[in-house]
């Protein structure tokens, strides 16, 4: 048996189940019934529709933005690495 099958027989089974359930007006009735629901098919569910990569088109390509943010460190208990250097060395 070829790799794909079983997922492929996995997925048309888990598809039938989720059919007999009620489908999608089950998922969304189901959703609505509890926060916690709503947070399971944000953070579970609904990423796995996403792409695991994003890319441009040819007109309009991604850009790759790194940037760097000082801010002023107000706790007197972090001292800058130099006057924590050991002067011996």
């Amino acid at each position: 048996m070829a790799k794909n099958k079983i997922p492929m027989a996995a997925k048309a089974m888990i598809e039938q189940v989720a059919m007999g359930l009620g489908g999608a007006e089950r998922m969304l009735t189901w959703v609505q019934e509890d926060p916690a629901n709503e947070k399971a098919f944000w953070t579970a569910i609904y990423p796995k529709l996403l792409p695991l990569q994003v890319q441009g088109d040819k007109e309009s390509p991604l850009r790759v933005v790194t940037s760097i943010r000082l801010e002023a460190m107000h706790d007197d208990s972090i001292r800058p690495a130099a006057e924590e250097a050991d002067p011996s060395i």
